[in-house]
């Protein structure tokens, strides 16, 4: 599709101060033409590969997700060696000049702190990996806290550093301590705005990652992320053509619950977490409220 061409020929463009200084060069198809960016279609998956001294990475767009591969090793590299460097959200067909930027910052940012450096090493992901729409869907995993915060801050990229700070300063992703800092104040924002392009891009996030998601992850977005609505009967209305029924019925129980006299104690666990330790073993939105 030309407007998804035009795009990745964008982030290329965008992307060259870091290509160069990492040491690569962009590997073109044969017979392409070298002053257009070196897209390769294919199973509606579109590939740039670039090529350097012992390695090598590409950018791939599929599935309104854009991802970010690299292997660094000596000898011969194969397909089969790359890692994800970096997944985010990138709906091609619809990107405005923010979404390009954001788009050929995170490329570049991944592309310096992985290879900005002339030892070989090993390369590895700076972020917990998401879990993959297709991972998702197969029922091999659930979607995890960490994928819905990943995709959340490719909605939200001006939260993208309040989330690697805090996969930094833990040594994992913290869920909790992102939303009730950082991300329930966008969520509210967006919801009190009522926009419907916004809500319709919120909520169809909140609604696939709860569908197939883990107990933690559903009791995250139901508790801790929508329970912060505080049973505001205009917030929740407007949420209520986006959530699907699967989401809306515990979104609804638990705020009445959490502002209610009888969830005061939920509540106040939910303003005080204790300090962070490993769990034990996942908890559903009822036993998270204590019910």
């Amino acid at each position: 599709m030309a407007e998804i061409r035009q795009a990745l020929e964008a982030i290329y463009k965008g992307i060259q101060p870091a290509v160069n200084e990492c040491g690569f060069n962009p590997v073109f198809p044969d017979g392409a033409d070298r002053s257009e960016a070196p897209v390769q279609e294919t199973g509606g998956r579109y590939i740039m590969e670039f090529a350097g001294e012992n390695k090598a990475f590409k950018i791939e767009y599929f599935n309104s997700r854009l991802f970010v591969y690299g292997v660094s090793k000596e000898g011969e590299i194969k397909s089969g060696d790359f890692v994800m460097l970096d997944e985010s959200l990138f709906e091609a067909e619809n990107a405005n000049a923010k979404d390009i930027n954001y788009a050929v910052n995170n490329c570049a940012e991944t592309l310096v702190q992985n290879f900005g450096t002339k030892t070989v090493k090993p390369v590895k992901s700076k972020l917990p990996t998401p879990v993959s729409k297709a991972q998702a869907k197969s029922g091999a995993v659930s979607y995890d806290p960490n994928t819905l915060a990943n995709r959340f801050t490719a909605i939200y990229p001006e939260l993208r550093n309040a989330y690697k700070e805090n996969c930094e300063t833990y040594g994992r992703f913290l869920p909790e301590d992102f939303f009730m800092n950082h991300g329930n104040a966008k969520v509210i924002e967006v919801i009190r705005r009522n926009n419907p392009t916004e809500m319709k891009r919120l909520f169809k996030l909140f609604n696939e990652i709860y569908d197939d998601g883990t107990n933690e992850t559903q009791s995250l977005i139901c508790v801790t992320i929508l329970g912060s609505l505080e049973n505001d009967v205009e917030l929740l209305a407007n949420c209520t053509d986006y959530m699907s029924a699967d989401l809306a019925q515990p979104v609804i129980s638990v705020n009445k619950y959490l502002w209610s006299n009888a969830g005061k104690g939920a509540r106040m666990k939910l303003d005080n977490p204790p300090p962070y330790k490993p769990k034990k073993k996942k908890k559903s939105v009822i036993s998270t409220l204590g019910m």
